[in-house]
């Protein structure tokens, strides 16, 4: 069974500027530099006429990993995430993200909308995550969620810098 990963990040600048940022290499290297944890990488980042296609790895070392999934799947984690964006329609944008972790039969998936909100824009994401092992497949699915949203915050802090430092 899916656990539901609902999130919204508000931003002060408007629909065209943080669409601009989030379709640019530039700020996923930056991002993956300074939130992406040690060893993060970017696997390819595909851009288009006002739209990207990201692929990315991190690492969470296993000594930061709860014992629930350490039992499962001992040793350091490698995730691949996928991020994509498409070109402004009127004032919005839709995207889809995945996230798969090596050696655990699972899955993170959602879709995203970039839209504005009052003078600034909201990045509005639905996502779930499903881990497929009986008994125990919805703990982990918490745990990953409770960590998707921890990250998605501090992204969300890194993106509003990055967009106010570089337009």
């Amino acid at each position: 069974m899916a656990r539901s990963i609902p999130h919204s990040a508000s931003y002060p600048q408007p629909v065209d500027r943080v669409h601009r940022a989030l379709t640019s290499e530039r700020y996923w290297r930056d991002r993956l530099a300074e939130v992406g944890g040690e060893g993060a990488e970017l696997g390819h980042a595909v851009t288009g006429e006002g739209t990207i296609d990201v692929e990315m790895a991190q690492a969470i070392p296993a000594e930061h990993l709860p014992p629930i999934v350490s039992k499962v799947r001992p040793g350091d984690l490698t995730i691949t995430r996928t991020e994509t964006w498409g070109a402004l329609v009127g004032e919005r944008a839709t995207g889809s993200f995945s996230a798969r972790v090596e050696g655990l039969p699972g899955e993170v998936t959602g879709t995203l909308t970039l839209a504005p909100e009052g003078t600034g824009s909201t990045i509005t994401l639905d996502g779930r995550v499903e881990v497929k092992l009986p008994l125990i497949g919805g703990k982990i699915e918490a745990v990953i969620a409770e960590q998707v949203v921890e990250l998605l915050d501090a992204e969300h802090g890194f993106t509003e810098g990055w967009i106010a430092a570089n337009g």
